[in-house]
């Protein structure tokens, strides 16, 4: 069941200057279809002919047998074709396709704690609520020295990420460090569904100015984005910012869930065009409940692409928010997502996206109505408090864990002074 946008948020929420959501992606829109056999006919026969006549030529004949077997030219020959396109088309094997699944549905067999590596260290930044790694007592600051017995020597994130994942109900035992005990102990966990969080850091900031950082769109977004609505509506909030900095993207339906509640019913939000003129979907709004109406501010950088840029277009292109940063990355085409062979997949540009009055952000990005340029030391040290708020709370140990002083955030301040300044215009 589609959750409801709050009521209470609504009504609190009268100044003058509405709002406008847009849509999601991950690497573009995407879509989950199953690939289905063709027959070739005319040219792509004769081509796949051709192929297949290569890639025999060259199992036979190639120096190193190993290397020219079947089934890795096959997939050498899908990777050429695929990559050939766009930057955004590709061939999955079957690891990465199931990782671009876990990713899309925010779930994965996991122990629960977020991790960083600084110094060839691996440390807990903190354990998530409700998992195993919570419940056995692991806390922030513990060191992983150890998975399954064997020490980590010159680990890297993705290495240790994958060996802590793994299927539900499988075991896994972790050796620790920690620092104010002086102890190392061991702890033997049962992995479980883990479901991160992809709404977050909602507050209230000066005044009244309502918060919430979108780190990307998944499965669970909407809901998330709905429940902190409420709570910022329980706080009295009179306006808001949305944060998409460093938003990659997402899941279409949830980027569709968290711009319904600032459209009319019935309202087009966007829609995309395909390869042939019949190509064309349209996505309007289905909520049954006026629309929140307040000033709204979002933040954009150069790393907001596809949903953010959606979003952002979509309520530039309404006159529904004032836009803050700098211009977006420019990804405005949708991939279908194939599920083949073998547990392997494939990414596929489609189609592009259009905002409501037919505005292709598609490689020009959407260019922010309030200019505010980091510098690149600034934008680093922005991106750091943005993916460690527990430790922006604490200046001291901000620099003592990430090696740098707080910077002031330029960007989100001229975002408050706008919505200030609405919110004025508005009370008159």
């Amino acid at each position: 069941m589609k959750p409801s946008h709050s009521s209470t948020f609504r009504t609190i929420l009268t100044v003058a200057c509405g709002v406008a959501l847009g849509i999601l992606l991950i690497g573009g829109v995407e879509r989950v279809a199953i690939a289905i056999g063709i027959l070739p006919d005319g040219e792509l026969r004769k081509a796949s002919a051709y192929v297949r006549d290569v890639m025999t030529l060259v199992n036979n004949k190639y120096v190193d047998p190993e290397k020219s077997r079947a089934p890795e030219l096959a997939k050498s020959a899908l990777h050429g074709v695929l990559e050939s396109l766009d930057p955004h088309s590709e061939f999955l094997e079957e690891k990465y396709f199931r990782e671009l699944e876990e990713g899309m549905t925010s779930e994965f067999g996991g122990i629960g704690v977020q991790i960083e590596l600084r110094k060839e260290r691996v440390r807990v930044i903190t354990p998530m609520p409700n998992t195993p790694g919570e419940r056995a007592g692991i806390r922030r600051g513990d060191e992983i020295r150890s998975i399954d017995g064997v020490a980590l020597e010159n680990p890297t994130m993705d290495g240790v990420v994958e060996k802590l994942r793994g299927k539900p109900k499988t075991k896994v035992d972790v050796g620790l460090f920690r620092t104010s005990e002086n102890r190392e102990f061991t702890v033997t966990l049962t992995r479980e569904k883990i479901q991160s969080e992809s709404v977050r850091n909602a507050r209230l900031l000066e005044g009244d100015v309502g918060y919430l950082q979108i780190t990307q769109f998944t499965d669970r977004t909407g809901e998330e984005f709905y429940k902190a609505l409420n709570a910022l509506a329980s706080q009295n909030a009179t306006s808001l910012i949305i944060d998409l900095r460093n938003n990659p993207g997402g899941v279409l339906d949830s980027a569709i869930d968290v711009a319904e509640p600032f459209f009319k019913k019935g309202e087009l939000i966007l829609f995309t065009q395909g390869r042939a003129p019949g190509d064309r979907e349209e996505f309007r709004s289905g909520s049954d409940e006026p629309p929140i109406d307040v000033p709204v501010a979002v933040l954009i950088n150069a790393n907001s692409a596809s949903a953010a840029e959606i979003v952002a277009g979509a309520l530039k292109d309404t006159n529904r928010a004032v836009i803050v940063g700098e211009r977006s990355f420019g990804k405005g085409s949708v991939q279908s997502v194939f599920k083949l062979k073998n547990g392997e997949g494939m990414r596929l540009t489609t189609a592009r996206y259009f905002t409501p009055s037919g505005v292709t952000i598609h490689e020009r990005g959407v260019a922010p109505q309030i200019e505010v340029v980091l510098e690149p030391k600034e934008e680093e040290n922005i991106g750091l408090q943005l993916s460690r708020p527990d430790l922006a709370a604490d200046p001291a140990e901000f620099k003592e864990r990430l090696g740098t002083e707080i910077m002031p955030d330029r960007q989100l301040q001229a975002a408050i002074t706008a919505i200030q300044g609405v919110t004025i215009l508005g009370r008159k």
